[in-house]
């Protein structure tokens, strides 16, 4: 088996933990803050890593060259514009359909993909996508009683507009990401990924940071009154970032992001065996759509 698909199928169920914790504080500090917490406990563990890779494993850390400037400066503000739209989409009452155009960002990673790098994907692994996003759509619209005439008028509508804006920031990120780190040379594919990490993270800390300080101070302050849940939100976080960079690091962007669908397993399973919650049959066929499609990504794409 492949390195990074073990590395992404961590960083999925990482990123499923951090979610999870993340909702939880989202009742205490407000969407804002929630997504502070993710960046700003985040980035001393992104330090912390890059520490051990060079001091414990003798990883020499890369200079900086324009292109991780620029790329990671690209990929930190797309992340942050994406994950605010992906927000945003639940201020509407149709906001399923959008979110259901907001996973498409497989697709439209490997567009981007290809236009900024120049990779390309294979016929099986295109169609693997094309399964695993249609599974992703199913769950989506599972629990939404929409008619014909609902979904004809939500897809021209605001929420679709934003949906596919949050897939395409998502994946145009991605891709940000992937270029800043294969960009850095001299290094091992570890410290590549945690330098581009460190960099985009202290980012993403900064921006939202002087955001709250001049827009929503109260978030801020809220934010480090409650350190002790946030830090296990940032360190969850950065954990999935780890596998993400260093994945997108070996392997094409549009693998990476088709195969790390798998989350939305591991989310149904937690609701099923954790939380005794019952599944809808629509929600058991969007994960078997998603397994095959994972299955096929790694035995064929």
């Amino acid at each position: 088996m492949e390195l990074w698909i073990p590395i992404t199928v961590f960083a999925a169920f990482c990123q499923n933990l951090r979610t999870a914790m993340q909702k939880h504080l989202k009742g205490k500090l407000g969407t804002t803050g929630a997504t502070f917490v993710r960046f700003g406990y985040g980035f001393p563990f992104a330090v912390l890593y890059l520490l051990v890779l060079h001091f414990f494993f003798q990883q020499p850390v890369p200079l900086p060259n324009a292109t991780m400037l620029i790329a990671g400066v690209l990929g930190g503000i797309a992340q942050i514009v994406a994950t605010f739209l992906l927000i945003h989409l639940f201020s509407f009452r149709n906001f399923a359909v959008g979110t259901a155009y907001s996973k498409t960002e497989p697709i439209q990673a490997a567009l981007f993909g290809f236009l900024v790098l120049g990779e390309h994907i294979s016929l099986t692994a295109g169609v693997c996508i094309l399964i695993g996003i249609t599974g992703v759509i199913v769950i989506s619209l599972a629990r939404v009683p929409l008619s014909l005439a609902a979904i004809r008028n939500s897809l021209a509508g605001k929420p679709a507009l934003i949906g596919l804006a949050s897939a395409a920031f998502f994946g145009a990120s991605a891709v940000a990401y992937r270029t800043a780190s294969i960009s850095l040379e001299g290094t091992g594919v570890a410290m590549q990924a945690a330098t581009a990490l460190v960099y985009a993270t202290a980012l993403q800390t900064l921006v939202m940071a002087l955001w709250m300080v001049l827009r929503e101070p109260d978030q801020l302050k809220a934010s480090l009154a409650n350190w002790r849940s946030a830090v296990w939100v940032g360190a969850s976080g950065i954990a999935g970032s780890v596998g993400w960079f260093t994945a997108m690091t070996l392997q094409n962007v549009a693998y990476v992001r088709a195969l790390a669908q798998i989350e939305l397993v591991f989310t149904f399973l937690a609701s099923w065996l954790v939380f005794k919650e019952t599944i809808a049959r629509s929600e058991i066929a969007g994960c078997v759509l998603i397994v095959l499609a994972v299955l096929g990504i790694i035995l064929l794409g």
